[in-house]
């Protein structure tokens, strides 16, 4: 678990730390315009989303940690071509690169290989805090390390992290006894159709690529916003986003604890794509440090809570055995997200002042709203994986007609030939003990 969750974690840092910076020293570059700037801070996306699914395939059949490692040696040559650039043009190849080293599923398949079904969702759900972390410490650190040692310096940093990387899988990973398909894991190629047609599902994939897509914009142009505007240097940016974080995860907690405990998860949803807009078109109207402050809080708050609530309602709304699939789609569709939001955030600085900038982007998150509003309440659902692999056929088919039975059990679906079952439980209803009864 720690070793799977730094590896993401570097990997996180290594991505996002030029996010709150590189728009300011982008002019260094030679042909940089605005929308090449755009495309140099978005293209890892593209190339993620493209070659996240390829990696996932391979690694059934080469082995988990031999493509984690071609991925970080994809990473590490990125980040290279990136540092010793010296046209934007270099930049966008080496982001590309960068992206291209898509290991994201790989690194989830290597951790359902190495845990028991019990353990699997703790473990996931770990690896996920992690990217979350790192995510806001790049945020903090980005422009502290540019106003040292510059952009080609966060390159580097970057590189040496995906060498750490490559040491933390050689020496520290276990290699698993077994690798196997994972279906709450992995995904299911011939279940792609199934997944694709569900529009519930569609609404979710819809809105993490427009939070992403709003994401990446807004930070090619807020950085300039605070440095032309707000005349703040650029290795004091960490006193605004540091303190920004903190108040912004403080107000994500009740939000989370109305959605969860209080089963308001569709109001609570629409309460958080509600403040990503009221944020955008905060920094639209505002252009003095204290209400542009008060913005990014909300802005934050809303994308941390809705980045926190949307993996767990794909999970809740996919059938149990579909996860891995449905959640391989939404991956995909938060990278294309990032990239896409990087085109247009170079392209309305092209075309407009940096103020008017935001009022497109917040015509984004109001998008969103209109489709999320048709909804449907989620069930508050958890999944459960078991197996199968110590009953015998006579136990087994005991456990296919009791299974159901069981007090919370609201969905079930059961491969035999993996020896797995994939339940959807109501938690309140549910008790893990009478599942461990009937096994035993």
């Amino acid at each position: 678990m720690l070793s799977l969750a730094l590896i993401y974690a570097f990997r996180m840092l290594g991505l996002f730390m030029i996010l709150p910076v590189f728009s300011l020293y982008a002019a260094d570059y030679e042909g940089a315009t605005p929308l090449l700037v755009g495309l140099a801070i978005g293209i890892y996306g593209l190339t993620q989303a493209l070659f996240q699914l390829p990696f996932g395939f391979l690694s059934d059949r080469v082995g988990r940690k031999r493509m984690i490692i071609i991925g970080l040696l994809l990473f590490t040559a990125g980040s290279v071509v990136a540092a010793m650039a010296d046209s934007i043009l270099g930049v966008v190849v080496g982001r590309g690169l960068q992206g291209m080293g898509a290991i994201a599923a790989v690194v989830m398949a290597l951790a359902a290989d190495l845990t028991r079904e019990q353990m699997r969702l703790r473990i996931m759900a770990v690896i996920g805090m992690s990217i979350g972390v790192a995510f806001m410490v790049s945020m903090v650190i980005g422009p502290v390390l540019a106003a040292s040692v510059g952009i080609s310096g966060i390159f580097w940093i970057t590189a040496g992290l995906a060498v750490s990387s490559m040491l933390l899988v050689l020496f520290l990973t276990p290699t698993p006894v077994e690798e196997s398909f994972h279906r709450d894991a992995q995904v299911s190629v011939g279940d792609i159709s199934r997944v694709v047609t569900n529009l519930e599902l569609l609404r979710l994939d819809f809105g993490v690529f427009i939070l992403h897509m709003t994401l990446a914009a807004t930070f090619v142009i807020f950085p300039l916003i605070m440095r032309d505007q707000l005349q703040l240097a650029v290795d004091q940016h960490w006193k605004t986003y540091l303190p920004v974080f903190v108040i912004s995860v403080v107000l994500m907690v009740p939000l989370i604890i109305n959605a969860e405990r209080n089963r308001r998860l569709k109001s609570m949803f629409l309460v958080g794509i509600a403040l990503v807009f009221l944020a955008e078109a905060g920094l639209f109207l505002f252009d003095q440090y204290l209400p542009l402050f008060i913005a990014l809080v909300v802005f934050f708050a809303g994308f941390n809570f809705l980045e926190a609530t949307l993996p767990s309602l794909v999970a809740k709304i996919a059938p149990p055995d579909l996860k891995g699939t449905a959640m391989g789609i939404f991956s995909a569709a938060q990278f294309f997200g990032a990239f896409c939001g990087g085109v247009l955030g170079g392209s309305v600085l092209a075309d407009a002042d940096l103020q008017s900038a935001f009022l497109t982007l917040a015509g984004l998150p109001l998008a969103w709203l209109a489709v999320a509003l048709s909804m449907t309440q989620p069930k508050a659902l958890v999944s459960r994986v078991v197996s199968l692999r110590d009953l015998d056929d006579s136990a087994l088919s005991v456990f296919k007609d009791q299974v159901h039975a069981l007090p919370g059990v609201k969905e079930v679906s059961i491969y035999v030939e993996d020896r797995v079952a994939y339940l959807k439980v109501d938690k309140r209803d549910f008790d893990d003990r009478s599942l461990e009864r009937l096994m035993s």
